[in-house]
């Protein structure tokens, strides 16, 4: 494991940052000028954006240059540009088996995946004031420093900013981006444990061989990362025991870390579980967002059990200070309520579902147990990381709607399934409200006149038996009316619910009205002297 997989030589001259702010603006400006030729206002005001705030931070860092005999290529960097092509494709294959626009798709995805480094960035800046000296090293991420949490929570708000501005439901969406999450967790996690960073706690001696040299980082040489004497792992422990003590001295001699969890290593088999369990879950999906709340708790939960055993201090953590059996029981506890009361809904088997349920019960039991100090102990007290909260407070709202569109898609599928939003929904049902209120005006009015006929029938025929006047056709014509209003109600409602059933036009009523009024003559009875 190496932080660099290998350098690229330069010419005998500074590379300046301005160079690489300037060619995205450029790219920027030219994004925006084709989203204004394609009258899309949206695309082209966050590519216009984004090029505004390149060129500003080119203008900003004009000064900062790289001088070196070679550039270096960081593993973490290589593999997170590897997870965003792995992503695209994934994505927009998902998207177009689902009937989303595919170009209004892959404008999203550049918009998301911007928006996700920037917010998994911030995060990490927000958690680790003290790394940054300068404002340029906000820029410096092939040294890593990134959040996924951050990444989600960013990618999310760029989503739903953009499909917004084009009047497009977000769970769709989000339905099929989630997968292409799992599978970068996959790959980064990966570039993660090249780097060294994301370790864990040390390894008891009982632990298997295998797992102790997965879990050993190497003393990088001289010069090999600025400002590091090896592996973040290898330099926390030289840290801890003191470079000058003589443990300090015993560990220099080993070249490397002591054994950790791999905790890299765990997340990315997270990753590849959750890509499975997606990819099967579409084949049973039930409603829009089913698959990233599924996503959303799965990983919130997993996610907050390997912090447990994260080691890093570039985590973060704040809250209360309690023990630690009770914080992390605790947790899980609730987590166990959420999953109960929400996702479990989606296991279709009654069996299998009592099942899981009571097994959701077991973690939080278990870390109870484990955590707990031995008698007369000293009790531990811990708080929990930032992403630890956001893991749980993640996976308790998204239990809580997976279990609301879950009564939805029980009372009405076709709804639940829907890429039109609710609002949609709810203008196509006002602009019926009109149609519906003239029917049943017209209606009411008919139903009086058939009275007013029967009533004056009813005399005529009591004063004069032997002229029998023919009835008014008013009540034919009524229902005639009623007839086409009801017609063109039905075929407001199929559009509204199947874009591509089309409305009867006005020359087929006419048509059809013509027809009656024909029939109608043909039935009128004669008039009797």
């Amino acid at each position: 494991m190496h932080p660099i997989l290998f350098r690229i030589p330069l010419p005998s001259m500074p590379l300046k940052l301005w160079w690489a702010l300037a060619a995205v603006a450029a790219i920027s400006a030219i994004y925006a000028l084709l989203g204004l030729r394609k009258r899309d206002q949206a695309t082209a005001g966050i590519a216009l954006l984004i090029g505004v705030g390149a060129g500003v931070a080119g203008y900003v860092f004009r000064e900062t240059k790289y001088e070196a005999a070679n550039l270096p290529i960081y593993s973490y960097g290589v593999m997170l540009g590897l997870s965003l092509v792995v992503g695209w494709y994934l994505t927009l294959t998902l998207a177009e088996r689902d009937g989303l626009p595919k170009e209004t798709m892959a404008n999203c995805y550049v918009i998301t995946a911007v928006a996700a480094i920037l917010g998994s960035r911030i995060l990490y800046v927000a958690t680790n004031p003290d790394e940054f000296k300068q404002a340029s090293d906000f820029f410096a991420l092939r040294r890593g420093g990134l959040v996924a949490y951050g990444g989600f929570l960013g990618g999310y708000l760029g989503s739903w900013l953009y499909l917004r501005a084009h009047k497009i439901r977000l769970m769709p969406w989000a339905d099929v981006a989630v997968p292409s999450l799992a599978s970068g967790l996959l790959i980064t996690r990966i570039g993660c444990y090249l780097f060294g960073c994301d370790f864990g706690k040390r390894l008891p001696e009982s632990a298997p061989g295998a797992l102790k040299k997965l879990g050993t980082f190497p003393h990088w040489t001289q010069g090999t990362l600025e400002g590091s004497e090896g592996a973040p792992a290898f330099a926390r422990h030289l840290d801890i025991v003191g470079k000058h003590s003589p443990a300090g001295d015993e560990l220099m001699k080993m070249g490397h870390s002591y054994p950790v969890h791999p905790t890299q290593i765990y997340e990315s088999l997270v990753g590849l579980a959750l890509l499975a369990l997606l990819l099967w879950q579409r084949k049973h999906q039930r409603f829009r967002g089913q698959i990233f709340f599924l996503f959303a708790f799965g990983y919130g939960y997993l996610r907050f059990l390997i912090e447990t055993l994260r080691d890093d201090s570039e985590r973060g953590e704040f809250g209360p200070m309690m023990g630690e059996h009770w914080l992390i029981a605790g947790a899980l506890l609730v987590m166990s309520v959420a999953f109960v009361f929400g996702v479990s809904l989606g296991i279709t088997s009654p069996k299998v579902r009592s099942i899981s349920r009571a097994l959701a019960f077991i973690p939080p039991v278990v870390a109870f147990v484990l955590l707990r100090p031995a008698s007369f102990g000293k009790q531990q007290a811990v708080q929990l990381s930032t992403s630890q909260w956001i893991g749980l407070l993640s996976a308790v709202v998204c239990a809580y709607f997976y279990a609301k569109f879950w009564e939805t898609a029980r009372k009405s599928p076709k709804l639940a399934m829907g890429l039109e939003s609710l609002g949609d929904i709810k203008a196509t049902q006002d602009d019926l409200a009109p149609r519906r209120k003239k029917r049943d005006e017209d209606e009411d009015e008919e139903d009086g006149d058939d009275e007013g006929d029967d009533d004056a029938a009813s005399a005529d025929a009591d004063e004069a038996p032997k002229a029998k006047k023919p009835a008014k056709k008013k009540g034919i014509v009524g229902k005639k009316k009623k007839k086409a209003v009801e017609e063109d109600d039905e075929a407001a409602s199929a559009s509204s619910d199947d874009d591509s059933d089309d409305e009867p036009t006005s020359a087929t009523k006419s048509s059809s009205g013509d027809d009656e009024d024909d029939k109608a003559k043909k039935d009128e009875p004669a008039e009797t002297a």
